[in-house]
């Protein structure tokens, strides 16, 4: 079979469509979950009840919003633009499934307006349960149905384009083919789940065991996503990898996320034992990035060519594994009660964050001929989100260790200890930073995808 490169398999007008779509759907649910951690800030403002009517409740329902968007939307829609790109790629080029990839991109637009509506009702009561948090209303039900269908069906086009194939499949390929059985996982956990609870009502407690064990699963996928983020950037860095350093490790992690569906065979149903099944699955997310990066710390490097393309690629790839392995070591020490737990999940979610903004800006962007220049600005992008990150799990951890506890709005009462308010001021700053970083990757993306601009960065 011949090889074709990305560029060449993206000349296709729907294949661009889609791209643009799928990064235009993810840079809004990113700039959602920013708009509703400003409207949390914002309605715990002494006195901001009465210039903004706050729906009831509203930074439970505040949270969950910024939770699943920042979360749960970003990460599938980048899952599905590396299928659309695969999918082009083995295809030849070729535009087959216009229909299923243009419905697919409207399913996932409507999902995001079903999983914000409710949170605006009074009416509507939020779950601020694991993974997925919810609002308990049919509606935001319907969004999380919207969402994983629309993701599924561009993986199916995958795999039907997989089978009929007229190129090599390529490592990076072959690493998003993995990503799919992993999805299909993480959705076959939800269906079982689903059937166990159906006849109970609606609460807290049930969303905890319906989120709990597909939730585990997913966070593969989004490793997985992340391997390959880091065997391109790698490669681009100056630091290229043999394809069986990508495409081995995905195997694995596809393989160990298959256990998920199976742990509910092995236990009683909800049972503590196999809650802890799932916990301790977590684990088996370890040796992926291990493996990755101690290859990609001693690959034999070739000379940089002073495009500031390959530089942004070191320093999106570095800043990527040491935020990445920070939230990592964190996680060693959780107990799921205090704020030791979320310092744990920012760290290795923005060390995902991290590896798919080089992705976008180094691949995606330029594969729509809508690549932005390399310089300061997409740098501090970098600096400004990775270095925030890492401090605002500082904080988290140090504070958790204090007895802050977890989903907690406002000043902690009782933590008077230096530390602990030293660790609270470390939290909130490193917040902003990473903030700031975020909003600038929202503004530069948006308006490259917006706007085509005559400024290039290269490819």
């Amino acid at each position: 079979m011949k090889d074709m490169d990305f560029r060449e398999a993206l000349l296709d007008e729907d294949a661009r469509w889609e791209l643009r779509a799928w990064l235009l759907l993810g840079v809004a649910a990113l700039a959602i979950a920013g708009i509703a951690a400003l409207m949390l800030a914002l309605s715990r403002v002494p006195g901001s009840e009465g210039l903004v009517p706050w729906p009831l409740d509203f930074f439970a329902k505040g949270l969950v919003i910024h939770v699943v968007f920042s979360f749960v939307v970003w990460f599938l829609c980048l899952l599905a633009a590396l299928a659309v790109i695969c999918t082009y790629r083995l295809d030849g080029g070729r535009a087959r499934g216009r229909s299923t990839g243009r419905s697919s991109v409207w399913m996932v637009a409507a999902a995001q307006v079903f999983l914000i509506y409710p949170a605006l009702q009074d009416s509507s009561e939020a779950s601020l349960n694991n993974y997925i948090p919810a609002i308990l209303d049919p509606l935001y039900y319907l969004g999380l149905v919207f969402l994983f269908m629309g993701v599924l069906f561009v993986l199916v086009r995958l795999f039907s384009a997989y089978f009929r194939r007229v190129v090599d499949t390529g490592p990076e390929t072959t690493a998003v083919l993995l990503a799919g059985p992993i999805f299909i996982a993480a959705l076959a956990c939800f269906g079982i789940t689903f059937q166990l609870v159906f006849d109970e009502p609606v609460s807290t407690e049930l969303n905890e065991r319906l989120f709990w064990g597909g939730g585990h699963v997913l966070q593969f996928v989004n490793v997985a996503m992340m391997a390959v983020a880091w065997y391109l950037l790698a490669g681009r860095a100056g630091r290229p990898l043999a394809p069986r350093w990508l495409t081995w490790p995905v195997c694995a992690l596809t393989l160990f996320a298959a256990i998920g569906p199976l742990i509910y065979a092995v236990y009683p149903p909800f049972s503590p034992e196999q809650t802890q099944a799932f916990t301790d699955l977590q684990y088996l997310l370890a040796p992926t990035p291990l493996v990755l990066a101690g290859v990609i710390l001693f690959a034999h490097r070739v000379k940089r060519t002073g495009d500031p393309g390959d530089h942004l690629a070191g320093r999106a790839l570095w800043i990527s594994m040491a935020v990445f392995f920070l939230g990592a070591f964190l996680g060693l020490f959780v107990d799921g009660a205090d704020t030791r737990t979320p310092a744990h999940y920012h760290g290795v979610i923005g060390g995902v964050n991290l590896g798919l903004m080089g992705l976008v800006f180094l691949l995606m962007l330029p594969l729509l001929d809508r690549a932005v220049a390399f310089g300061r600005p997409v740098l501090a992008v970098f600096w400004l989100y990775g270095l925030g990150q890492a401090l605002h799990a500082l904080g988290l951890f140090f504070a958790g260790g204090y007895g802050a506890p977890r989903k907690t709005a406002g000043d902690v009462a009782g933590l008077e200890a230096l530390g602990a308010q030293v660790s609270l001021y470390a939290m909130g700053v490193g917040a902003v930073i990473a903030v700031a970083g975020g909003v600038m990757f929202i503004w530069i993306v948006g308006k490259a995808l917006l706007i085509r601009s005559k400024q290039t960065g290269g490819t």
